[in-house]
């Protein structure tokens, strides 16, 4: 009987390591990073000594034209050139342009109508004037505007190390009602509801990795923005309500006093408190002016109604602070099912976020109901009105999470969406497990999900996220970095390792911008650990992961003198092992074995101490890994097991 198990075992292992695509010399090539440190990005994976960003200041004014559906307005920039060099020009970030016929997103969108675009057009953001000022001089400037860009020639260079210059550009756009699920506008019971994003004018980075950041806006690719304080007036008939990013400057002004008495009872309360409910929306004549101001900051969005039911509660942040959760909605999304959990699920999050990664930096934090699927800005979201329940709670948690990847972390997400929608993908799932004990947590079985995360039609995660095609962007721009890092922390690092490196990370290029190879060398610096092979298989490639229990012989045919197990590694990817192994004396273990086995070839055998024969080998008993052939992660020791099956 074990002569005929041993034979069959040695025909289909020979053949599999034939068969095999591993090479542990790529795996594990030593030449991983492209440069050493340098003055502005150091070798550990922070900012360097002499590390700069750009800074961009706004002062803006904008008047919501309800019966057109339109917004003009005008900003002041004061833009600081930190960097050593010299400018001649700068680069401005048109969005709006995105909805003009002509538009490079249209034309490179899919023909039918998609997500962002084919719904409608604009003539995008007009100009109406730009001009320097200089004290009490103003004067008009040139300016070439190609798709979503803008290009300002200066009247002189802009020194490096701290100079200054001042801009002022009047600008207009109509309102798309569906705006690449970014903004837009909807019809509700009471009213219009405007979500206002991408609304001025807004600087391009300049920075140390490729000067100006000049990619069009094409849809799928998001912003990159510099860091400043945000001054923003907008004016709107007086029966609406306006929230938006940062803080309410003139609450006096556009408040009731019965408004005001229960916002002040909402920043005080752990439970929701409303500030207007459905049927106080009154009908008043004229317009008001509602003045915000958002510091540290990359953007700033708002949105307008006069359907809006409003509730707030209290958010306790670390050491004490506080900042105000609050919704807005029509009525007829509120309710305990729908939007009426809305401000406890905004709480909930930002919370767990705070205590866990770093605390949140606005002193508000707006979940605003309507058109828009899904979409952040700095202490405000988006989310469709139409979500309940634990959909409702994985959007917000979500877009919410937003706040920590990108708008506290500065990465480009014009180039590395995994940088942003990855890694927030990684916390959504963390905070998901914590929320009121885990009541929208469901497990994920990554074996049912590997045959298509990773099918041969798959691309890297490294890619530009308009150059994925549509049905990978949520695969390599969400999904496999999000499963990724939580493989790294549950079986590389361990929770305690990484934790502690990710909000290393965050601290360290909080307002800043980092790239891909500062999040690597800070991963490996802080959790001390080198994973070069990591980032290799599943950031820089597509290879695929596929272990396998390859055989099992008894020491002198005695299994109570132990077990030799053969374990194999059939794809490229190389990934620590684990193991359930079940004896037939009713016995369990769980063997957990290092990535290093794989570091000399495909196969790896190893001692089991069994003191019975086994019953039964398991690798990834808990359906964690992303395995492409699970067929072969269970050998069963009974006479009718055949492995050769297995491969």
């Amino acid at each position: 009987m074990k002569l005929i198990l041993l034979a069959c075992l040695c025909i289909p292992l020979t053949g599999l390591l034939a068969q095999s695509r591993y090479n542990q010399h790529k795996a594990f090539d030593p030449l991983f990073y492209p440069s050493g440190s340098t003055i502005y990005h150091s070798a550990g994976g922070g900012p360097g000594e002499s590390y700069w960003t750009n800074r961009a200041d706004y002062t803006i004014h904008a008047r919501l034209d309800t019966v057109q559906h339109g917004l003009s307005g005008d900003v002041t920039i004061t833009y600081t050139n930190n960097s050593p060099d010299a400018l001649t020009f700068l680069w401005l970030q048109l969005d709006q342009n995105i909805y003009r016929s002509d538009a490079r997103g249209v034309a490179a969108g899919p023909a039918a109508a998609g997500r962002w675009s084919g719904k409608g057009t604009t003539r995008g953001m007009e100009i109406r004037s730009v001009s320097w000022l200089a004290g009490d001089k103003t004067v008009r400037s040139e300016f070439l505007v190609t798709d979503t860009r803008m290009r300002l020639m200066l009247p002189s260079p802009l020194r490096g190390h701290g100079g200054t210059v001042r801009l002022r550009i009047e600008y207009a756009f109509s309102i798309p009602e569906y705006g690449t699920d970014r903004m837009g506008r909807q019809r509700a019971r009471d009213g219009w509801i405007y979500e206002i994003a991408q609304w001025y004018p807004r600087m391009a980075v300049y920075d140390d990795a490729n000067g100006w950041d000049v990619l069009p806006y094409l849809g799928a690719g998001e912003f990159y923005l510099e860091y400043g304080n945000i001054d923003y007036t907008v004016t709107v008939p007086s029966d609406m309500i306006v929230v938006g990013s940062g803080e309410l400057l003139n609450p006096t002004e556009v408040l009731t006093a019965e408004q005001l008495k229960r916002l002040a009872k909402a920043r005080q309360s752990s439970k929701p408190v409303f500030i207007r409910t459905e049927g106080e929306a009154g009908r008043r004549a004229g317009m008001q002016s509602w003045h915000f101001r958002c510091t540290q900051t990359r953007d700033v969005a708002w949105a307008a109604s006069r359907a809006f039911v409003w509730d707030a509660a209290r958010i306790d942040l670390p050491g004490g602070k506080r900042a105000l959760a609050q919704s807005v909605y029509p009525a007829e999304a509120a309710g305990e099912k729908a939007w009426g959990r809305s401000t406890e699920f905004v709480k909930g999050c930002i919370e767990l976020y705070s205590r866990r990664w770093y605390p949140f930096t606005y002193p508000v934090a707006t979940n605003v109901a309507g058109t828009v699927g899904g979409m952040e800005y700095p202490g405000i979201v988006f989310c469709s009105s139409m979500e309940k329940g634990g959909g409702l709670w994985d959007v917000t948690n979500h877009e919410f999470g937003h706040n920590w990847f990108p708008m506290i972390v500065g990465s480009n997400e014009r180039k590395y969406a995994w940088m942003d929608e990855g890694f927030n993908t990684f916390i959504n799932d963390v905070s998901t497990k914590e929320f009121n004990h885990g009541e929208f947590y469901h497990k994920p079985d990554a074996w049912k999900g590997a045959g298509y995360l990773f099918s041969d039609r798959s691309e890297a995660i490294l890619t530009l996220p308009d150059v994925l095609t549509a049905s990978n962007l949520g695969n390599a721009g969400y999904v496999k970095p999000g499963m990724a890092l939580s493989l790294l922390r549950t079986y590389v690092l361990g929770e305690d390792r990484f934790d502690e490196a990710m909000r290393t990370y965050i601290r360290r290029w909080a307002f800043k911008h980092p790239g891909p190879w500062d999040f690597f060398r800070t991963m490996e610096n802080a959790a001390g650990e080198d994973l070069g092979w990591f980032w290799r298989g599943w950031v820089l490639n597509t290879w695929k992961l596929d272990q396998g229990v390859g055989a099992v012989k008894y020491i002198k045919d005695d299994a109570s003198q132990g077990a030799m197990i053969t374990i194999l590694n059939v794809e490229e990817m190389a990934m620590p092992v684990m193991l359930s192994i079940e004896q037939e004396n009713g016995k369990t273990d769980t063997v957990s074995l290092p990535v290093e086995i794989w570091q000399r070839g495909g196969s790896k055998t190893f001692m089991y101490p069994s003191t019975s024969k086994i019953r039964s080998i398991v690798i990834d008993p808990l359906h964690d890994y992303p395995d492409i052939n699970t067929a072969n992660n269970v050998w069963k020791g009974d006479s009718t097991n055949n492995p050769s099956k297995a491969f």
